[in-house]
């Protein structure tokens, strides 16, 4: 029969815990299904286990190969998918997963002998926080169950690195009534937060979402939610218009040849999610492929070139994030700062649009300007999100994700 153990008998758990220096890998690959992200950080702690320094050891990224991307393309419509895929891929980019720490481990001149563990993220295929019917047992009446699925097993990457592994971090927020994202408000406010000045944190991946963080806020005080698409849309135009020979817009030259199509403009701005309040969170079920097919199909209706089409997405995205700032933060929360980071921030015509729309009295930044390089922000937090429960600490917002309560979460393979 098994036996249960508590957490803190595990001897791992003791001795993570009785240390003050830890150096965790996070594991980070997002809704832009560009690749693999990994970020060894080192985070030091005070005698009661609490987190006072955040520093990056060292970052690669894994890109994926073409191959791969349309695997996952498909995995993630549900008129697409297949079961034998899913269940083949849940492995398979676990082996991109061991490998990304392996490179990083090389990279960085470190022995995984030196690294405490890893928390992963693993890859989103299908994100639905708002509950759908689901058959329930006897007696138990109607029962409504929301959803998510990162895939990724942790076991191959426990084998491959002979590290433990956090992962699966979303789904205990989800079972304790919560949306499960964004998680990485959580360490925003850890890295991020001022006692001078109001900032916002607003990560441009495949989806935007952005954290509120209030002068001298406590973790209570925290607030966050997905703005809409990101980078999600624009890449999915620029795939079709290309036959899959591009999946990006480098630049945003692309959309800087074209105008902003008004009536295109105002059909996008014709959705609910943009006006519902938050906490929410969204994702690829949403604003994917079949997002982009009503758009190329409302462009090819009315005659819109590609360009003014990737014009009129890319000024989605910025729109879509003022908004979401004008509308359900600043009436309540001075704001002096928003600090950009994701892979739309390489986006030029994305930031001069966004530069435009942003009220003069909120600095656009980065958040390499404050230590933390764009591209690395999403690992290095599910690398303290992975500290945090090992620690014992609970390490998501209720208040952003909707939640009942708090959790610690994430499932640990030794």
């Amino acid at each position: 029969m098994a036996v249960r153990r508590e957490i803190g008998s595990y001897p791992m758990w003791e001795t993570y815990r009785s240390k003050r220096e830890h150096l965790v890998v996070g594991l980070m690959s997002g809704t832009s299904l560009d690749g693999t992200d990994a970020a060894l950080v080192h985070i030091q702690t005070d005698e009661h286990g609490a987190m006072q320094r955040l520093e990056l050891v060292d970052f690669i990224c894994t890109p994926y190969t073409n191959e791969l991307r349309e695997v996952l393309i498909r995995l993630c419509s549900p008129d697409t998918a297949r079961v034998d895929e899913l269940t083949t891929a849940h492995f398979g980019v676990s082996e991109w997963y061991a490998h990304s720490v392996q490179q990083l481990l090389q990279s960085a001149g470190i022995s995984s002998r030196q690294v405490d563990m890893i928390s992963m993220h693993g890859q989103t295929i299908w994100h639905a926080p708002v509950p759908v019917a689901f058959p329930s047992p006897p007696g138990i009446g109607n029962l409504n169950v929301s959803s998510t699925l990162q895939i990724g097993e942790c076991a191959v990457v426990r084998e491959r690195t002979g590290l433990p592994v956090i992962g699966n971090l979303r789904a205990r927020d989800m079972a304790a009534g919560g949306e499960g994202a964004p998680l990485t408000p959580y360490a925003d406010a850890l890295m991020f937060r001022s006692a001078a000045e109001g900032r916002l944190v607003q990560n441009i991946g495949g989806i935007g979402n952005v954290t509120v963080l209030p002068a001298g806020s406590s973790e209570a005080e925290v607030s966050a939610f997905d703005t809409g698409p990101g980078n999600m849309l624009m890449d999915a135009l620029v795939r079709h218009a290309t036959g899959g020979r591009q999946h990006y817009d480098p630049n945003g030259s692309m959309a800087a040849k074209g105008n902003v199509n008004s009536e295109l403009a105002e059909y996008c701005l014709n959705d609910e999610y943009f006006r519902r309040q938050p906490p929410k969170s969204t994702g690829r079920e949403v604003y994917g492929v079949e997002y982009a097919k009503k758009l190329m199909a409302f462009a090819v209706t009315h005659s819109i070139s590609l360009e003014d089409m990737l014009a009129t997405a890319t000024w989605l995205t910025a729109e879509t994030i003022v908004r979401a700032v004008e509308d359900f933060v600043l009436p309540k929360t001075r704001i002096s700062a928003m600090l950009t980071c994701g892979g739309g921030t390489s986006n030029d015509t994305l930031m001069n649009m966004l530069r435009q729309r942003l009220p003069e009295a909120i600095r656009l930044e980065r958040t390499a300007d404050h230590g933390v390089p764009d591209e690395a922000r999403e690992a290095m937090g599910f690398a303290l999100l992975g500290h945090e429960a090992l620690m014992g600490r609970v390490n998501t917002l209720p208040g952003v994700t909707g939640a009942a309560h708090g959790v610690i979460s994430g499932h640990l393979t030794l």
